[in-house]
């Protein structure tokens, strides 16, 4: 027993040596690196996640080649959210238009260890009656069918992340920071092409429950606030939900202790690559569930 101790406790103490050695060596090499450098190799790394870095935020957004476009959407998606730990408030607006009944949803909230928000447009190939809409997967619209989408997310009133791009899934992810989604608000704007598309789109906010004070057309653009949604919970799924809160919240504080010789998340995350890789691939997994729906 003794000479097991006296063999296991040299060995423990040159580990921790040893790891202690690496993590000093694979921050000095981060540091080392150039911001170009540094943003090329995470562009490579997070490609294949359906993301891209913006250097100029800090933050993550989707690509418009990323997996998750042949997945589509339908609401089953966001039902069962929470067992990923996506915690958000949901607007899906319904609308026909030109023979099709198309969808455009809004997210916003935490998403494991994000803050984020979102905008997807999809589509069926017909008119759906209104009774088929929450129960059919709507696919992804093609390139020439792109929209104009411009989001702004805030937090207590400061705004926190932006984008503009025409795109079938615009998104922006501040990676490492918590916030609970009464506490997010998110102004969005799309820009359609024509007038009869924007109404009809207009129409399908008001049906959705949002207040006509909050939307405002331009031509062809609405713009419009979402604050909140509501939802009626049973008290199972409400437990289920705030345990995957405070999950989120303990892990999130995980993240920045591990990464507390950064700053930036294009640091701490090729830090998390080269130390610890498979904490990296479990955190750029934002949408992975949608891959288990189809």
């Amino acid at each position: 027993m003794y000479l097991l101790l006296g063999i296991l406790l040299p060995l423990l103490c040159l580990s921790c040596l040893v790891f202690h050695w690496r993590k000093k060596r694979i921050i000095q090499k981060i540091r080392n690196m150039c911001l170009e450098e540094k943003c090329t190799i995470l562009e490579e790394l997070i490609a294949p996640f359906g993301f891209s870095y913006v250097p100029s935020q800090d933050i993550f957004t989707s690509r418009i080649d990323a997996w998750q476009r042949e997945f589509g959407y339908c609401t089953l998606y966001d039902e069962t959210a929470h067992r990923f730990h996506l915690i958000f408030d949901a607007l899906p607006v319904y609308f026909d238009y030109n023979g099709r009944t198309w969808l455009i949803e809004f997210w916003k909230g935490q998403y494991g260890i994000n803050t984020g928000c979102e905008i997807g447009v999809y589509y069926t190939d017909r008119i759906l009656p209104h009774e088929q809409r929450s129960s059919t997967l709507f696919q992804s619209v093609e390139d020439k069918e792109m929209l104009p989408l411009s989001l702004r997310l805030f937090k207590n009133g400061r705004k926190i992340a932006w984008m503009n791009a025409k795109h079938w899934w615009l998104t922006a992810f501040c990676l490492g920071r918590y916030s609970e989604k009464n506490t997010l608000g998110m102004r969005a704007s799309l820009t359609f092409p024509n007038l009869t598309m924007a109404m009809a789109f207009a129409k399908g906010l008001l049906e959705a429950g949002c207040r006509p004070q909050n939307i405002c057309r331009s031509c062809n653009t609405i713009t419009f606030s979402f604050t909140s949604s509501s939802h009626s919970y049973s008290k199972w799924k409400s437990f289920r939900i705030g345990i995957s809160r405070k999950k989120n919240r303990f892990w999130c504080s995980v993240y920045l202790f591990l990464t507390r010789p950064f700053c930036l998340s294009l640091d701490k995350i090729l830090y998390l690559y080269y130390y610890l890789p498979f904490v990296f691939h479990r955190i750029l997994r934002i949408r992975k569930y949608q891959r288990r729906r189809r």
